[in-house]
């Protein structure tokens, strides 16, 4: 539930081209997902190394985190592993699986205080064991609350996520606790890791990057993309105003016409 003084205070000092007023508090958008992107160009346009890109973007999520619980939402999720990433150099996955390990570790009171229950998308059983073991630590801890959901996809590809359903699915088809013909799309839906949670209303991508990158693409079926050029690692409480203002100006008319 919104605490309306926390969210007051929590958004003063807007800049000048957007501010709290500026959005329709009753069309807040439930599910909100990121593709956060831009970590190593933010690094490297600074003369540094990718990790620090990495480390930096730690903040950003911090604040996503906050700004979507200020503000209501009832899922944050955000794309931090792909199953593709594994091809990157060795340095940089074992960096990353550290930080995941030690940022979790670091941010359970924020989780605590704020009751966000976290999930994750995608295999995290592939994982080296510290990170597995933290991870599941997290899920754990975190289980019996009933505030905003938190989902992380760590290993998550939507290709290999599909597969994963409609292997599970057959199974069960041919074990006959399912009939071929009682297969609909939320049978599809109810194996897959987002089971449960509402599909993404608006998806936020930084960088400029105008792909999913093998990213929800089931569930992001009728979402509203916002694109920003702002980097991860400095996307801030203001740019995530902005795209939320940004969503409830579209027309979401579900393939429909527009009657207004």
């Amino acid at each position: 539930m919104r605490d309306e003084e926390k969210l007051r205070a929590y958004f003063t000092g807007a800049p000048s081209d957007v501010c709290l007023e500026d959005i329709d508090l009753a069309r807040i958008p439930r599910h909100v997902s990121f593709i956060m992107d831009g970590n190593g160009r933010w690094a490297q346009a600074r003369g540094m190394a990718r990790s620090k890109g990495h480390v930096a973007g730690v903040d950003s999520l911090r604040e996503a985190v906050t700004t979507s619980v200020r503000l209501g939402i009832d899922v944050l999720s955000a794309y931090a592993f792909s199953t593709e990433n594994w091809r990157r150099s060795h340095e940089e996955v074992d960096l990353l699986m550290h930080l995941f390990a030690k940022t979790l570790i670091h941010e359970m009171p924020l989780f605590h205080q704020e009751n966000v229950r976290l999930v994750f998308l995608g295999d995290i059983s592939s994982l080296p064991r510290q990170t597995y073991d933290v991870f599941c630590q997290g899920l754990d801890e975190t289980r019996d609350h009933d505030g905003m959901t938190f989902a992380l996809a760590v290993n998550y590809g939507s290709r290999a996520e599909i597969a994963r359903a409609a292997r599970n699915i057959a199974m069960e088809v041919a074990s006959g606790t399912l009939e071929a013909d009682a297969i609909d799309e939320s049978v599809i839906a109810g194996h897959l890791y987002t089971q449960g949670l509402p599909d993404p209303e608006l998806l936020v991508r930084t960088s400029g990057e105008l792909r999913l990158s093998n990213y929800l693409l089931w569930q992001l079926a009728y979402t509203e993309i916002f694109v920003t050029d702002v980097l991860w690692p400095d996307f801030s409480k203001w740019d995530y105003l902005r795209a939320i203002r940004a969503f409830q100006a579209r027309n979401r008319r579900f393939g429909g016409v527009d009657t207004a």
